[in-house]
């Protein structure tokens, strides 16, 4: 009964890190997509950075 125990947790454990793993891809990408977009964006006159740092 153990080892069935210990097989489920560990499948349970790759899903839930295959789901997180996806999840941070697609912050990823939102990420540069808005980052590409203040490049875009950005005001006509001064640096030309939008960003503080």
């Amino acid at each position: 009964m153990l080892p069935l125990i210990l097989v489920l947790l560990l499948i349970l454990l790759l899903f839930g890190a295959g789901f997180a793993i996806k999840a941070l891809w697609w912050i990823a990408v939102i990420v540069l997509v808005l980052w590409l977009l203040g490049f875009v964006a950005r005001p006509k006159g001064g640096t030309g950075r939008w960003y503080r740092w």
